[in-house]
């Protein structure tokens, strides 16, 4: 793209727009597997988040790294909210 006059203000190009921009690390998540009882850090993409209904249907799930169970948890409105503004791919249910 080039640069843009809008209302006689002259614009940026996307190169110097994204000049001063580094690489992001990705978020982790802390997670504990309640059959092993271990303690790990997951990336947004070992992670998915079903919403629901309610509450009881409303849950994120993962498999442990450790022992290889697959996990699924409860999550409320708060751990939905750092789940999706963290990247993890998100699953809406619909009832019929």
């Amino acid at each position: 793209m080039s640069e843009s006059v809008a209302s006689g203000v002259p614009g940026i190009s996307v190169a110097s727009a994204f000049a001063g921009m580094r690489s992001v690390t990705p978020v982790r998540f802390r997670a504990g597997c309640p059959d092993c009882r271990g303690a790990f850090e997951l990336t947004a993409s070992a992670l998915r988040l079903a919403i629901g209904a309610s509450s009881s249907t409303t849950f994120y799930s993962f498999t442990c790294p450790d022992c290889g169970a697959a996990v699924r948890k409860p999550a409320g409105e708060r751990i939905v909210e750092l789940l999706t503004g963290g990247g993890v791919r998100t699953l809406r249910l619909h009832t019929p």
